[in-house]
């Protein structure tokens, strides 16, 4: 049930958000994705939606959902989650709320519930959480910050920080996921072009395991620019302090 809830959301998240561009914001995208785990390689695509719909003045709806398609030597997976976010607005500059997400990686599904915040500088967009997560490994608690810089309103560069605690049989894992990211929208249009670099290092019984994610791809965005975007909530849940995958673990 949760599965066919699951595929049924992100799928109408990834195909539906561009038809609702009259009433929401949002945007939908593709890219290419590459994966080194200690020297284990996968390569793979990301499809990717979100749209945020204002429910009332100061409050907005954001549902966002992708799908992970991942492939190696010794075969390939397909892992997708979803999430919705309820945010209020407390002035001009400042947006708190919660939210929830669902993934299916494998045979596995995992449950997460949070709060976020973001504070709306004059060239600039803070973004902090703290989410826990119900998997079937054990318990996950994060803590994530991110800093997005808007050279003008249609150029992005932003950098990331989570940490994640895993309360598992054989004892505790902690994970720390960071990194870089840019976003470019063409003068005009709706379309835009983005790129990002992530390394997770969990550490495992005194053991350090390194995982870099690299990701480049293009987004249609209906709505404004990418910094009104933002401001409009339908960034949430895309930003590096975003409850992240941690390798090995499924999640």
């Amino acid at each position: 049930m949760k599965i066919a809830l699951l595929a049924t959301v992100a799928a109408a998240t990834l195909i539906a958000a561009p038809a609702f561009a009259q009433d929401a914001v949002g945007s939908a995208g593709i890219a290419y994705v590459h994966t080194d785990t200690e020297g284990f390689k996968t390569d793979g695509a990301n499809l990717n939606g979100v749209g945020a719909f204002k429910v009332a003045p100061e409050w907005t709806v954001t549902v966002n959902g992708d799908v992970n398609y991942a492939d190696s030597d010794f075969g390939d997976d397909t892992a997708a989650s979803a999430a919705a976010h309820l945010t209020k607005t407390f002035g001009a500059d400042l947006r708190a709320g919660g939210f929830v997400a669902v993934s299916d990686i494998g045979d596995e599904n995992t449950f997460t519930v949070g709060a976020e915040v973001q504070k709306y500088l004059a060239s600039a967009t803070l973004t902090g959480l703290v989410a826990y997560t119900d998997a079937e490994l054990g318990d996950v608690w994060t803590f994530g910050g991110d800093a997005a810089y808007y050279v003008n309103p249609s150029l992005r560069l932003n950098a990331g920080v989570s940490y994640n605690n895993v309360d598992t049989d054989l004892g505790d894992v902690d994970a720390w996921a960071y990194g870089v990211g840019a976003e470019y929208q063409f003068a005009n249009s709706p379309f835009s072009v983005y790129g990002s670099a992530q390394r997770a290092t969990l550490d495992i019984a005194n053991v350090d395991v390194d995982s870099d994610t690299f990701m480049i791809g293009a987004r249609y965005n209906f709505g404004g620019t990418l910094q009104s975007l933002d401001r409009a909530g339908a960034n949430l849940g895309r930003t590096l302090a975003s409850v992240p995958r941690l390798p090995l673990f499924g999640f």
